[in-house]
């Protein structure tokens, strides 16, 4: 009989460190896609804000904190990342097994981030707080800038591998580009 072992999407290929940057995998957690239906809105936002503290978000942006994320994904559409949530008013989709989820911090994160986005991230345009659908390279991504040298990428999962070799190629020419 074969049995199934779960595991996170970058197992073996993150923690890694170039430089003054680190790579590295959130733990598996909850991420639920959530549209609110027409004319719902306001109450998912506020039904968001009571159970998990952080209500719909408002275009390239994120509410909440660590464990309990809310971050635009697109018009009428955000990702709930963390809790589990059970909401009326709104199509509920579970993504939790199709996401990678990765952290990138450290003083020249920014820096590796330029080499493979086309989103102005300077610190006067993407504010902590600030997401954004985009690229990574060539791979669909969403960005969310959650300290001022941290971010959090989520790519799909059949792409972990894709995105771990692209910022490691990215953090290894910024490290030699400064010399560490």
């Amino acid at each position: 009989m074969v049995k199934l072992v779960a595991t996170s999407p970058a197992a073996g290929l993150v923690p890694l460190r170039h430089g003054s940057v680190m790579l590295s995998e959130v733990e598996a957690t909850h991420i639920t896609s959530v549209a609110p239906l027409d004319g719902k809105a306001k109450s998912v936002s506020a039904a968001l804000k009571k159970a998990i503290g952080a209500e719909f978000p408002d275009p390239n942006r994120m509410t909440g904190k660590d464990g309990a994320r809310v971050v635009w994904t697109g018009p009428g559409q955000a990702m709930v990342l963390g809790p589990e949530v059970a909401l009326k008013g709104a199509a509920l989709t579970d993504q939790s097994d199709a996401w990678t989820w990765l952290v990138l911090e450290g003083t020249d994160a920014a820096a590796v981030l330029a080499r493979l986005t086309p989103v102005d991230l300077r610190d006067s345009v993407f504010e902590v707080g600030h997401a954004a659908r985009t690229l990574l390279f060539h791979m669909t991504a969403t960005l969310i800038r959650t300290g001022a040298e941290r971010w959090e990428i989520l790519v799909f999962r059949s792409m972990a591998k894709t995105a771990v070799h692209d910022l490691e190629e990215a953090m290894r020419s910024v490290a030699a580009q400064a010399g560490r």
